[in-house]
């Protein structure tokens, strides 16, 4: 097995911004790809939230949030 080429390193000082922890794209305001991809993993959390919800209680979730009469 070869060791890591130096120019495949690349040293913190080095980077101008940070990248995200499971991407390299750069956390940016306004519609980003990384934007949207946080959109989306709240939007799944809050649907699993609402099934939950629904199962636990055995009653629609607008009714238990009275919402609905």
């Amino acid at each position: 097995m070869m060791p890591p080429s130096p120019s495949s390193k690349t040293s913190p000082s080095s980077q101008t911004n940070a990248s995200s922890a499971t991407t390299h794209e750069v956390p940016a305001f306004g519609w980003s790809a990384y934007a949207e991809r946080v959109n989306g993993r709240f939007a799944m959390l809050g649907f699993a939230s609402v099934l939950l919800i629904e199962t636990l209680s055995h009653d629609t979730f607008l009714h238990w949030a009275g919402l609905v009469p």
